[in-house]
């Protein structure tokens, strides 16, 4: 086996990061870090939070939304959840949007609206893990963190040509990234080596030829590099079903409700509806002559598919509410909704 020998690695990244960083709203390109401007940790931040299972394309949009609407992470914090999760659907995830809003209202209270520079300090914040601490840490603060996200661990896994699957392969993969990481520009390293897995070492036809690391690279040697990083196969997604309930009034005003904060779309608004399983039994939340639309919703989360059927009912304006809450018609706005909620009001709306 080959190893990187006298090879500079992240210096010969550094060079290639110079010349070829991609641009991003929330990044500091390298020349205007050279030139001393910083990285403004809100952006850091919100922008690692909403890259977490997606992708930058995806992202771009959220986060001009997000940053025009609250600039500041005092703003966010002052925010309702209701508009936050609003413009959060789509993302998935919801947890990382709750915990989105409780981070920005610790940092602005306890933190004065200053995010901390540490990793550990990071760390104690709500839905800041051992990546996104990292991150924040080296990219905002420039302080020199081991950042180990997907497009690291395959540049880590080809470099060393390491077969070992994910997710059991992680810890050695963070320990050969670890060895890597330099004590001057750190924060523009971790930029430049996820750049390069998102932009040459792509997982399908990496660029070898053009890859700053392409001497050193071991699968390159051996020949390996498409075949990783290997991962243990995924178990298929099961699929729930479920009911679920919309009513308007005579007036237009219509009946939703607050999901527990714990759970699936915690705290989310929602239309009513039975569990989602197996077999769900049909629960309507009152008695009312409910009609089955036809067609169904169909949804992914991470851990299952959902299929469901929606039923429908006029009300009169005096019917006991049983603690579901009216959204006048001029109030209701279905970007409030979570996705799959949002696919329910339009299956029903374009009935």
């Amino acid at each position: 086996m080959r190893d990187t020998g006298e090879f500079d690695v992240s210096s010969a990244l550094l060079d290639w990061y110079d010349r070829h960083a991609r641009e991003m709203p929330w990044r500091v390109s390298p020349a205007d870090r050279a030139a001393g401007v910083l990285p403004d940790p809100y952006r850091v931040w919100l922008s690692e939070v909403m890259l977490q299972q997606t992708t930058v394309a995806a992202v771009r949009d959220y986060f001009t939304r997000f940053t025009t609407r609250w600039p500041t992470v005092q703003a966010l914090a002052d925010a309702p959840d209701d508009q936050v999760m609003g413009e959060w659907a789509g993302l998935g995830y919801y947890a990382r949007a709750r915990n989105l809003l409780k981070c920005a209202r610790v940092v602005a209270e306890d933190h004065d609206g200053e995010f901390p520079d540490t990793y550990d300090a990071l760390l104690k914040l709500p839905g800041i893990g051992p990546y996104t601490a990292a991150a924040i840490s080296a990219i905002a603060f420039d302080r020199p963190e081991t950042v180990l996200d997907g497009n690291v661990e395959r540049v880590m896994a080809r470099l060393y040509d390491i077969h070992d699957p994910l997710p059991g392969s992680k810890p050695l993969l963070k320990e050969k990234a670890a060895t890597l990481t330099p004590d001057a520009r750190p924060g523009d390293y971790a930029q430049a080596v996820m750049d390069l897995g998102a932009t040459i070492c792509t997982p399908k036809s990496p660029a070898c030829g053009i890859c700053p690391l392409r001497d050193p690279c071991q699968a390159r040697f051996a020949g390996t590099q498409p075949d990783l990083p290997r991962k243990t196969p995924k178990k298929p997604k099961p699929t729930r079903y479920g009911h679920i309930y919309i009513a308007q009034r005579v007036d237009g005003a219509l009946l939703l409700e607050r999901r527990p904060d714990k759970g699936l779309l915690g705290g989310m608004l929602g239309w009513p509806g039975s569990d989602w399983s197996d077999a769900p039994v049909e629960s309507s939340p009152f008695e009312a002559e409910w009609q089955v639309l036809a067609g169904e919703v169909r949804h992914t989360f991470t851990h299952f598919h959902l299929i469901l059927h929606i039923w429908t009912a006029s009300l009169p304006d005096d019917l006991p509410l049983n603690g579901l809450i009216v959204i006048e018609k001029h109030a209701f706005r279905p970007s409030d909704l979570p996705t799959v909620m949002r696919k329910a009001h339009d299956l029903w709306r374009n009935r």
